[in-house]
């Protein structure tokens, strides 16, 4: 028997940690057949503050020994004195450099502009506007008053995002297209660009569209997603095209989000999956939320075990993505996406159909 596969599981809070725990049922033993040891970190606001966030670099430490993680959303405080975004301080620990989002149809749901093909955004995990040194000189509240910000990016980060786009749109069949305004920040801006344009020169056989930022935005409602499209961001500008990429295809909720850490040839080291969407206050307790992008990241984290040779991972990946999709084809909606399904309800059925597709596939010996 092999050893079990170790996944860090990072607890989070309200509405994010329900949706973690509906999340982790699919990944049970007799659901997709593996054998799991998963791992768990408390990393609610409570726990964060009564640690000092020692607990976030506990379990950023875990995840670089493990290579996997699966997240739930968490509160940052605003206060500049409190414990911070812990985001960013696993981001920091796993040395992560990529964030990737798909967007993609979810059967029974009509897409915005008449997309049907996938979206995948690849931007910075870190630097650029997120941590940027901020300042204000002049009279506070005067007409005077002047505010700066001081940003950053690396040669290293921008060659990660281009050359991870690629790959990407090698696996996806698709196209790589936008950028960041390079026209404008020739300087700055210009050495994603730079980054871009050098790894279309190794990767000769993907379509490379170079789009500045503001025309990719008009060409993801006019047109341009005519095929599978792959589009390399810088950190807040991949931010803001997640947010309106998810839901052109019905929801938020609809899809996973992955951090990625690489080694020097730009394989997978780490990969931390979790939803894309907040703690969701206002749904705490009320069993209706959408617990799609939750139970896609475990989905995710298999997958990518499964690119480092996990026994069995690929199939339960598979199984997973599969059911989740078709639970939704069937009618089996939460009200974000027209349904009336709840939370439990629909991960019901996707646990369902995940040990059928698993048990069917074991039984036919599938590989």
């Amino acid at each position: 028997m092999p050893d079990p596969l170790k996944i860090v599981v990072l607890e989070g809070d309200e509405t994010g940690q329900e949706l973690l725990e509906q999340a982790l049922r699919v990944l049970a033993p007799d659901v997709v057949g593996l054998a799991l040891e998963l791992e768990r970190f408390d990393l609610s606001l409570e726990n964060r503050r009564r640690t000092a966030n020692a607990v976030v670099d506990e379990a950023g430490a875990a995840m670089r020994a493990s290579g996997y993680g699966i997240k739930a959303a968490t509160i940052t405080p605003e206060g500049a004195d409190d414990v911070g975004s812990p985001n960013r301080l696993l981001r920091e620990a796993v040395d992560g450099k990529v964030i990737i989002r798909t967007g993609r149809r979810i059967p029974g749901v009509t897409p915005v502009a008449g997309v049907h093909y996938p979206i995948s955004i690849v931007r910075m995990a870190v630097g650029d506007a997120y941590g940027a040194k901020q300042w204000r000189e002049g009279d506070p509240g005067s007409s005077h008053e002047v505010a700066f910000r001081t940003e950053r990016i690396t040669r290293e980060v921008s060659r990660a995002v281009s050359e991870y786009a690629f790959r990407t749109a090698e696996r996806m069949r698709g196209r790589v297209y936008g950028g960041p305004k390079w026209t404008v920040s020739p300087i700055y801006e210009g050495m994603l660009k730079e980054e871009m344009d050098e790894a279309a020169g190794r990767h000769p056989d993907i379509p490379y569209m170079p789009v500045l930022i503001d025309a990719t935005y008009a060409g993801l409602l006019t047109g341009a997603a005519d095929a599978p499209l792959v589009i390399p961001a810088l950190n807040r500008d991949g931010d803001c095209l997640s947010d309106l990429v998810m839901p052109m295809f019905g929801s938020i909720a609809g899809a996973e989000s992955v951090l990625l850490a690489f080694d020097e040839r730009f394989e997978v080291t780490v990969a931390m999956a979790e939803a894309p969407h907040g703690t969701a206050p206002a749904l705490q307790g009320k069993d209706i939320a959408n617990p799609m992008a939750m139970i896609l990241a475990c989905g995710a984290v298999l997958h990518y075990a499964a690119e480092r040779g996990a026994p069995g991972a690929e199939l339960a990946s598979r199984a997973i993505y599969e059911g989740v999709l078709e639970t939704v084809a069937t009618g089996v909606k939460t009200p974000d996406l027209g349904g009336h399904a709840g939370t439990t309800e629909f991960t019901d059925e996707v646990v369902s159909r995940v040990r059928t597709k698993v048990d069917v596939w074991s039984a036919m010996g599938s590989a």
